[in-house]
């Protein structure tokens, strides 16, 4: 149970549009602040958008650190599920950890539309090698990730202290989806920044070669950091992003 209240821009969005349904998820740390104007864009082409937030984020680190990864799994199923009660069709699109989940999600719901990952975890190595070495400590919080946008004076609204144990959820979630990439049938629509200070950019192109999907393509960033979505390729995102859906459904 959260105990403190939602941040002001972290709330859970919702547009509601035609039969084609569009799922957008946040990352890792971060709040829907950094997917909503992405969602706007493609709900202006009439789509139903549904931006969930995740358990134990948008709120205050502490709430953080009591989320499984199990706790985010439900979310994004639950979220499925409410956009497949008034729609056909349902596209994922993920950003870092919600690219992990968005991966998950097509894993496991063969029956969706299509996926997008944008900067996509798989494997943080750093990451990981840091959580090993302060999981059995006294240290609770270390310094956030979030805000690695090469665009001035823009600000991802995020937690600026990382819970060491959620650290550990997002290491748990990511092998869980790395062992199963080849399960992943469905369209697949991948960005990735060139230079990316949080996920390695090896992860996309991991992400590439290992789903099963023919239907699949890379999409390079060349002046966006981690947040892409808030960052000077945004735009690009979201044409390529309608262009893909438009591609893949028929309404």
């Amino acid at each position: 149970m959260e105990k403190f209240r939602i941040m002001d821009q972290a709330e859970s969005f919702y547009f509601p549009g035609n039969e084609v349904g569009v799922l957008i998820v946040h990352g890792f740390t971060g709040t829907t602040q950094s997917m909503r104007d992405l969602g706007k864009q493609i709900a202006n082409e009439g789509y139903t958008v549904y931006g969930p937030r995740l358990t134990g984020h948008g709120t205050h680190p502490e709430d953080m650190e009591k989320a499984q990864y199990t706790d985010w799994i439900n979310d994004v199923k639950n979220s499925l599920d409410k956009l497949q009660e008034t729609c056909s069709a349902v596209f994922v699109i993920g950003l870092s950890m919600g690219g992990t989940l968005t991966l998950y999600i097509a894993e496991n719901h063969p029956g969706i539309a299509g996926i997008v990952t944008i900067n996509a975890a798989i494997d943080m190595p750093d990451l990981k090698e840091n959580f090993n070495t302060l999981k059995n400590g006294k240290e609770r919080f270390v310094d956030g990730i979030g805000s690695d946008i090469k665009k001035e004076d823009v600000a991802e609204l995020a937690y600026d202290k990382t819970p060491v144990r959620a650290m550990g959820e997002l290491v748990a979630l990511m092998e869980k989806v790395r062992q199963n990439l080849a399960d992943v049938t469905v369209p697949t629509l991948i960005f990735s920044s060139t230079v990316d200070h949080v996920v390695p950019p090896a992860n996309s192109r991991q992400i590439l070669e290992s789903i099963s999907t023919a239907d699949k393509d890379l999409v390079r960033l060349e002046n966006s950091y981690h947040v892409a979505t808030l960052d000077h390729d945004k735009d690009v995102i979201a044409d390529k992003c309608i262009a893909f859906i438009e591609q893949h459904s028929e309404v």
